[in-house]
């Protein structure tokens, strides 16, 4: 293999890190019940392992984000906006305990 310099194996490491939060990412949201605690769990630890990658490969190479481009499952970013502003609305007219008729 050849000499690796010591970013290359924070690089090396950090790939190995997001390998394995991929991994169980996959097998707990591949099941055929999936737990939402445990999917949010891993969720974040992938996040985490992809940031930690492309902060190390940025430090080495000066290349930005490798997963800047990729498109976001879900809702678009102006639902998720207009959303989060209704949201925002709510909890500023909250100024006490909501009755509860029942």
């Amino acid at each position: 293999m050849g000499q690796y310099d010591p970013m290359s194996k924070k690089i090396d490491a950090a790939l190995k890190e997001l390998t394995k939060a991929l991994t169980k990412h996959a097998e707990v949201v591949g099941g055929s019940a999936v737990s939402l605690k445990k999917a949010q769990r891993a969720s974040a630890k992938v996040a985490a392992a992809a940031t930690a990658y492309a902060e190390i490969v940025h430090a080495k190479s000066g290349m930005g984000n490798p997963f800047d481009d990729m498109v976001h499952p879900g809702l678009d970013q102006g639902t998720l906006q207009s959303l989060a502003a209704e949201r925002d609305a709510i909890k500023e007219g909250l100024t006490g305990p909501i009755p509860v008729q029942g």
